[in-house]
C-alpha cells in the first residue's frame, strides 16, 4: 500500500490537533485549578467561525480581523483555548491585579493568575504543535470569535491557535485585505 500524504493530510492535523489539546490540557495551573477548556474546531465550523469575524470586523472596523478571517480558511484546524470562571480568584492576595487582596478586587476584573494558566496552555500547546512540525499562530482575534459564539461555552478568555500541514505556514507573511470583504463595511 502506497499513502499519499496530500491524501491524509486533514487525518493528520486532526490527529496533530488532539496532541496539542493534550499539552495544554496537562499545562501547570495555578494552585492546581483547572479551568481551562479546550477544543478543536474543523470543517464547516472553521467557516462559522471565519464568517463571525468578519460580521466583527464590519462592526468594529477593525480590518485585521479580514486578514485573519481569510487566513483561518486555510487551516485544518483550529484548537481553541480559554478559561472559565475568569474573574473568580486564586485566593493569593498577590497583588497583580492591581488591588491588594483578592477581597479587593472587582467581582467583574479577572484574576491574572487566570490569564496565566491560559497563556501557559497556550505556549504547552504551540511547544507540542512545533515538536510536531505542524505550523501554528495564536490569535487573539479567533479567539474572541469562538468566545462569541459560545464554542467552549461559558468561557471568558479564549484564544485560537490555527493549524496547518502545507508547503508554506500561511499563517506568517500575510496581507491585510486592500477593501473589505465582500458583504461587510469598513469604519473609518
Amino acid at each position: 500500500m502506497v499513502i499519499n500524504e496530500r491524501d491524509i493530510r486533514n487525518e493528520t492535523v486532526l490527529a496533530a490537533a488532539q496532541a496539542v489539546m493534550a499539552a495544554a490540557r496537562t499545562a501547570p495551573k495555578a494552585k492546581g485549578r483547572d479551568t481551562v477548556e479546550v477544543a478543536v474546531v474543523t470543517g464547516d465550523d472553521i467557516g462559522r467561525l471565519s464568517a463571525t469575524m468578519v460580521e466583527m470586523s464590519g462592526e468594529s472596523g477593525m480590518k485585521f480581523l479580514l486578514r485573519d478571517a481569510d487566513n483561518i480558511r486555510q487551516a485544518q484546524a483550529v484548537v481553541i483555548v480559554g478559561i472559565r470562571e475568569a474573574q473568580s480568584t486564586c485566593g493569593l492576595n498577590c497583588g497583580y491585579c492591581g488591588h491588594a487582596t483578592c477581597e479587593a478586587k472587582p467581582a467583574e476584573a479577572p484574576c491574572v493568575m487566570n490569564g496565566v494558566d491560559v497563556g501557559i496552555a497556550i505556549g504547552s500547546a504551540c511547544a507540542a504543535a512545533t515538536d510536531l512540525r505542524v505550523d501554528t499562530r495564536v490569535m487573539f482575534s479567533a479567539g474572541w470569535a469562538a468566545r462569541r459564539l459560545r464554542m467552549l461555552g461559558d468561557a471568558d478568555l479564549v484564544f485560537a491557535i490555527p493549524m496547518s500541514v502545507a508547503s508554506k505556514n500561511p499563517f506568517f507573511d500575510r496581507k491585510s485585505p486592500a477593501k473589505p470583504a465582500e458583504g461587510t463595511e469598513q469604519k473609518k
